[in-house]
Formats: C-alpha cells, structure tokens, sequence
C-alpha cells in the first residue's frame, strides 16, 4: 500500500516577494507550511542579500520548474563606489579601497560594451560545483578557486541614477548571468573600487513585481482563508511553450503514457508556434508541447515525426 502523503494537494504558483535575509530554501519552506501543500520547490535561487521575485512551485507545478529556470531575468542593483570585497557584494571581506570615483558619463560610455553574448567569470562566492563541492564553500575556507569563463546573454544594461559616489542599474538578461560579475566588470573598465550593496530581481519569465505578493501580504490572506487567492496556475512557468488543444480522449491516452499521431493541421498549429517562439530568441525544450484540455495542462510532451510523446504527466 502507498504511503499517503502529508499535506494537501495544492498545485500552482507563488510569485513570491523574498524579503532581506530570508534565504530562498527558508521561502520555500515557509510558504509550503502555510499551504499545508504536499510538495515545493524553486526556480531559481536568490541570495540572502537580494530581494524579490522568487517563483515557489506548489505540487504538480513542480514539474514545470525546469521550464522557468531558462527563463530571462530583470535585475535592479546598486554600486556602491570606493571599496572592492571578496564577494562583490556586501557580505564580503573588503579587499581594496580607492577613492576614484567615475562620471556619469564613464559609466553609460560602457553599458553597450556588457549588452550581447557575452564571456563572464563567475564570482568565486557562487553555487557553481569545483570538484563536486561548491565554490562558495571553498571561497569561506580561504582555497583559491579559479572559475572558467562562460558565455552568458545580455540582453539590455541602463544607468537609472547616478550619484558619484552610487549607481544603480537594471539589468535584462538570461540564464547563467551573475549580476555581481557585471559589477566587478564593470568598476574594472571605469578604474575604481566597488561592489553591490542593493539587488533585487524584478522578473523571472512570467512572474514579476505586479502579481508579486509579500510574506506579510501571504500571510494576511491565509489568517483569512483566502491563500487560494494567491495561487497563480501551473501553466505560468509554461507562457512560452507552445500549447495544443486536446480532447479528453486524447488527454486520457497521455495520461496512461501512450503517444498520440497528430493531424497535418496540429502539426502546423505547432510548428507556427515553434518559429514564433525561435524569433524570440528561446533555444531550449525546442520539441515541447503542452497539451491542454479545457485551458488545463494535462501533460508535457515531446513532438516527434508527427507524434506526441509524454514525457510529465500533471495530475491536476
């Protein structure tokens, strides 16, 4: 006999607003203890320092996180000029000080040169794996980790204040991106010491600021009974893979793993939606449909030679 699982079956996503500090596994856990919900998950992690959109994944939308963390990505972020640390941001060791400070002028000069495919050396204060152990593990004990250079996508850089002594951007980018590279970057072509003293991510793919909501705001709702009222649908991580209507019958063979042959016409629906997707420069799950019954997504499926394969069943 299977085990029951603990909690309720509530399926959907939390544009969650992570406060200062708070780290995102704590998010995770706290927003899944206020659902009572049996699973959760993130897309995407944030620093304790950062605030802002983390997208909480509730049930079956746990299948759906692999779509969002390929996702494009809105930064705001601040330097602060005059000191160089560790970490590039304020929870580091000062490691240089200066007291040259930029123009206006010296930083917009630049901004064009970070926008495009470009190379970028993680900050060793990161999560990537050296040796299957974390680079920011072996960072805090002092151990020299020299990261390679990867390609990482830009896609705009703008200056929205300058006080001298401060600049603060915003930051549109893809997958892979370390805002604390730019800033490091950055004070290296301007000839000045400096490091991120505010970040906060104002998009992830679908989810940002305008359908966030606040742990208090969370909260409020559940004390209320209304924590439903929060829950945005699975098919929010799903906004730019293509979307095939199916009939039940049809939504019950993917469910039982059996593939479906398509007709000419849901081939070409597909493939229409494919180009669309390729001009708007998302590379990856190329062959991914979602079948949907009656605006639910029933399955993830993969299309090949006219057929549709299952590959994640949403029992929803």
């Amino acid at each position: 006999m299977a085990r029951k699982k603990k909690g309720d079956p509530v399926h959907g996503w939390i544009c969650f607003d992570k406060p200062l500090e708070m780290t995102s596994t704590a998010a995770v856990s706290k927003v899944r203890w206020l659902f009572q919900a049996q699973k959760a998950g993130h897309a995407g992690t944030l620093d304790p320092l950062a605030t802002g959109i983390l997208p909480i994944a509730l049930g079956e939308a746990t299948k759906t996180v692999p779509y969002l963390m390929e996702a494009d990505k809105v930064y705001s972020f601040t330097i602060t000029f005059g000191a160089t640390t560790d970490s590039y941001d304020a929870e580091g060791q000062v490691t240089a000080t200066s007291d040259a400070r930029p123009s206006r002028e010296a930083v917009e000069g630049l901004l064009d040169s970070f926008v495009g495919v470009i190379e970028q050396v993680p900050p060793a204060f990161s999560a990537i794996k050296v040796d299957g152990k974390r680079a920011y593990d072996l960072a805090r004990q002092g151990i020299e980790v020299e990261l390679k250079a990867r390609e990482v996508e830009v896609f705009d850089l703008t200056l929205d204040d300058f006080t001298g002594e401060t600049a603060t951007l915003t930051l549109h980018c893809g997958k892979g991106t370390y805002v604390r590279s730019i800033a490091r970057d950055l004070c290296a072509e301007l000839g000045v010491c400096g490091h991120v003293t505010m970040l906060r991510r104002e998009a992830v793919g679908a989810f940002a600021t305008k359908n966030a909501i606040t742990l208090e705001k969370l909260e409020d709702l559940v004390h209320r009974g209304a924590a439903l009222d929060a829950l945005l649908g699975v098919e929010t991580a799903l906004d730019d893979i293509p979307a095939l209507p199916v009939t039940q019958d049809e939504a019950s063979k993917l469910k039982q793993g059996r593939d479906l042959a398509l007709l000419p016409r849901q081939i070409n629906l597909i493939a229409e939606a494919q180009k669309a997707r390729r001009e708007a420069g998302f590379d990856e799950f190329p062959d991914t449909v979602q079948a949907v019954l009656n605006g639910t997504v029933q399955a993830l499926c993969e299309l090949r030679e006219g057929r549709l394969y299952p590959t994640r069943i949403l029992n929803l």
